[in-house]
C-alpha cells in the first residue's frame, strides 16, 4: 500500500505483481473503493500482469477535498499516479463511475501511453435522460439522488446497494455480509465526495470524446443492470467507440463484478491476454 501525494490530499494505492509487467490499472465505482475489485486483482496478478488500484480522492482512504470531483480533475489524479509510477503500455479499466476517467484521461492526455481499455457497467457515454438520449436516467430520478445524499445518505445507501446487485425479497442475488460490507464501505466516504462525484456522473455527457478512443476496448454491461440501463450506457458506448468488443451478461445486475466474478475474471483475463472472446 502506497499514497500518492497531490496538492493538498493524498490518494491511497495499492501495487501488486511483477514490477516489470504491463500495468493494469483498476479504477473503482461510485461510492465504494478499489476494495471492490477483491475478486479481480489475484486473478490479473496471477495472470502475470502488474496490478495496480486506487481509492478516488474522497472514498476509502483517500483524502477529500472540498470541491474538484469533476472528470477534469479526477482524471488529472489518474494522469499523477501514471506519471509518478513511470507506467508504460497501460491498460485502464473502468468500473461504473470509473469508465468517466478512462474516458476523459484519453480525451486530455491521448492515446500514446494506453494499451488498450475496458468498460465495466461504466456510465459512458451518458446517464441522464436528455432529448437525444431518451433511454436515460430522468431528471427527476437523479435530483431525488441528490436531494437523498443531502438530507438521508445513510438510508439512500442501504437501499442503493441492494439496487446494485438487483436484490430484493424474492431475489437473494447477494449475501447480507456483502451488502453490509458495501455499505461499510460508502458510508464512511467523504459525504461532500460522493454528492460531488455523483454530479459528474449524472452530468458529464462523454459521447464526443468515445469518438476519440482508438485503441482496443472491451465493454461489458449486464442486461438488467437498473443503476445504470444498458440502452443509455453499453449499447450507446458500442456503437460510438471503435475497435470495441461488446459483452453483453443476459442475467447480470450493475454489480456483477461480485454476481458475475468468475465469467467477469474470464473475460478480462482473456482480452489483457489478446485471446479472442469465444461467443457462447
Amino acid at each position: 500500500m502506497a499514497k500518492l501525494k497531490r496538492n493538498n490530499y493524498n490518494i491511497h494505492y495499492v501495487d501488486y505483481g511483477n514490477k516489470m509487467a504491463q500495468p493494469i490499472i483498476l479504477i473503482h465505482g461510485w461510492p465504494l473503493s478499489l476494495q471492490s475489485w477483491e475478486y479481480q486483482i489475484p486473478e490479473i496478478v496471477e495472470a502475470g500482469f502488474r496490478c495496480i488500484a486506487y481509492d478516488r480522492k474522497g472514498f476509502g482512504k483517500s483524502c477529500a477535498t472540498w470541491d474538484r470531483y469533476d472528470y477534469d480533475a479526477l482524471a488529472e489524479d489518474l494522469h499523477a499516479l501514471i506519471d509518478v509510477l513511470q507506467l508504460k503500455n497501460v491498460v485502464l479499466i473502468g468500473f461504473s463511475m470509473g469508465g468517466g476517467e478512462v474516458v476523459r484521461y484519453i480525451a486530455n492526455y491521448g492515446n500514446n501511453n494506453i494499451s488498450k481499455i475496458a468498460l465495466i457497467s461504466s456510465i459512458i457515454p451518458l446517464v441522464k435522460q436528455t432529448d437525444d438520449n431518451e433511454n436515460g436516467v430522468p431528471q427527476k430520478d437523479l435530483d431525488h439522488i441528490v436531494h437523498q445524499l443531502e438530507t438521508n445518505r445513510l438510508e439512500f445507501l442501504e437501499g442503493f446497494h441492494k439496487g446494485f446487485y438487483n436484490h430484493g425479497l424474492l431475489k437473494k442475488s447477494v449475501s447480507k455480509e456483502q451488502l453490509d460490507f458495501d455499505f461499510s464501505v460508502s458510508s464512511h466516504a467523504s459525504p461532500i465526495a460522493t454528492l460531488k462525484a455523483a454530479l459528474a456522473w449524472m452530468d458529464t455527457d462523454f459521447r464526443s470524446e468515445c469518438k476519440m478512443i482508438d485503441v482496443p476496448t472491451l465493454i461489458i454491461h449486464g442486461k438488467e443492470d437498473q443503476t445504470v440501463p444498458i440502452k443509455t450506457a453499453g449499447d450507446q458506448a458500442s456503437k460510438l467507440i471503435p475497435h470495441a468488443t461488446y459483452i453483453v451478461y443476459e442475467d447480470a445486475p450493475h454489480g456483477l463484478n461480485i454476481t458475475h466474478k468468475e465469467k467477469l475474471n474470464m473475460d478480462l483475463i482473456e482480452f489483457l491476454l489478446n485471446i479472442e472472446h469465444k461467443k457462447e
